[in-house]
Order: structure tokens, then C-alpha cells, then sequence
């Protein structure tokens, strides 16, 4: 399977976690206010998607809506226009949906899209949210790029999307971190055996596991390596040692 082309600002342009957010600023993760906040400094974006129950996919990065909404529960049991009238936490903002994050984005910088779906177990998926995430995608113009844990989703996504690059969002799989994920899968995964079948042309990878050398043998392929997630520039300094871009939060990259 060829990969599409990563646009070469994704290796060049520090990427603000789930938006360039502050809570003091009144701008939560995953909101339209971090995302204006990191065009604003001149940053990309990484976000996350999950399904609603309607099949719209959703920006917003947990499973269940408790941590970062006044409501208790699974995205994916409610609507889009329920969902979106859910205030984020500690500020005026609403839980967004992609389509709305493309207005907002329209290709000014870029944008990595980071898909939620089967990450309890890494099977393979109903192809819902990957089929709504390409059909947001259909006629953005601008740099995007989409990348997920389970290599099912990006699977799906070279089928569904073959144009926009995808990569695989990789870490150590270290067991007492990854439970539910069953042990012998953590095994596999941690070797990144998936990056050839999906036609990946990066990988975002744990920062404290850069220097595996899984990692070094596909960057040496031509891979672009990412890293997640950096939080101070003594940090940014070591990760840039081998990756070639950060993704961050915090701090000014």
C-alpha cells in the first residue's frame, strides 16, 4: 500500500496538543479557542476525534465525557447537537465537531488528526468515525494528516481517504499502562509491525521511547518521526535529538 505524502510543514512547525490550550485563559483542550490560540502564535494542531451516536465525529479526546464536562457518560451515546451543546469546563466553550475545527482551521496551519476508536483491545473497528473523519476531510484544502494507535483505523483510512497521509501513533506498551490492552498484543505493537500494511509515512512516538531502535530503523527507511508528548524545552531538546517534530503543551515550543 503507497503512503501519501506528509506535507513537509508537519516536520517543521511545532504541534500545540489538542490545541494551544490554558486552562487560566479559559481555553480547555480539544476547543475552537485553543485552536484559534495556536494559529494565533503561529503553531499546528493536533486534536482527537470520537463517534457520536449519530456517526459525526467529534473533537474531543476521552472516551467518557466526565473529566473535562459537568456530564457523565460515553461520547458515543449522545448526538452531535447534544454533544455540542455541552459545555467544556471552566469556560464558555462547546464540545466541537471536525467539520466545525476545518472552518475554524481553513489550512492555515497544519493539522493532525489523531482518530479514538477500539483502543481498549486494538481490534478492529466498525469503520464509523473513520468514515465520517474522511468525509469531513473530502474537500479540506491544507495540510492534514490523520494517525491513531490501533493500525485498523489507519488501515480503514487508506481505504476510505488514500490521499491524506497517515501514520501511526506508537509508544513503549509498557503493561501496567496499557491494560485492557491484552498483553500479547502490547507485544506486537511495540515492534510497529503495522507501518508497511498501512501505508504509513510517519509515526508519532512516546518521547521517553526515542530511542528505540524500531524507530531508528524506520526513520532510516524514510519515515518522519513525530514524538508526544513534550512539556518544557529541556525536553523538546533531547526528543529533537531523533524526532523531527514535537508535539507539545505547556510551554512556547
Amino acid at each position: 500500500m503507497a503512503p501519501a505524502p506528509l506535507a513537509p510543514q508537519f516536520c517543521t512547525i511545532p504541534l500545540a496538543h489538542r490545541g494551544y490550550h490554558d486552562r487560566k485563559s479559559r481555553r480547555p483542550e480539544n476547543s475552537l479557542a485553543a485552536f484559534r490560540a495556536a494559529i494565533a502564535a503561529g503553531y499546528g494542531i493536533e486534536l482527537d476525534v470520537q463517534i457520536s451516536a449519530d456517526g459525526q465525529a467529534m473533537v474531543f479526546h476521552d472516551d467518557l465525557l466526565d473529566r473535562l464536562t459537568e456530564r457523565r457518560g460515553p461520547v458515543r451515546a449522545l448526538g452531535a447537537a447534544e454533544l455540542g451543546a455541552i459545555p467544556l469546563r471552566h469556560s464558555d466553550e462547546r464540545i466541537p465537531t471536525l467539520a466545525q475545527v476545518l472552518e475554524c482551521v481553513a489550512g492555515r496551519v497544519p493539522l493532525l488528526i489523531e482518530i479514538k476508536a477500539g483502543l481498549d483491545t486494538m481490534a478492529d473497528t466498525d469503520g464509523r468515525l473513520e468514515a465520517a473523519v474522511a468525509d469531513a476531510l473530502a474537500d479540506y484544502a491544507g495540510p492534514v494528516a490523520v494517525m491513531s494507535f490501533n493500525p485498523h483505523c489507519v488501515a480503514h483510512m487508506a481505504r476510505l481517504a488514500p490521499r491524506i497521509a497517515r501514520g501511526l501513533t506508537t509508544e513503549s506498551y509498557d503493561l501496567a499502562r496499557s491494560a485492557p490492552i491484552p498483553p500479547e498484543t502490547c507485544d506486537r505493537l511495540r515492534q510497529i509491525p503495522d507501518y508497511a500494511r498501512t501505508g504509513s509515512c510517519f509515526i508519532s512516538h512516546e518521547a521517553a521511547d526515542l530511542g528505540r531502535e524500531r524507530v531508528a530503523e524506520l526513520k532510516a527507511q524514510g519515515a518522519a518521526i513525530l514524538c508526544w508528548t513534550i512539556h518544557n524545552p529541556a525536553e523538546e531538546a533531547e526528543a529533537r535529538k531523533v524526532a523531527d517534530n514535537i508535539t507539545f503543551e505547556g510551554y512556547p515550543a
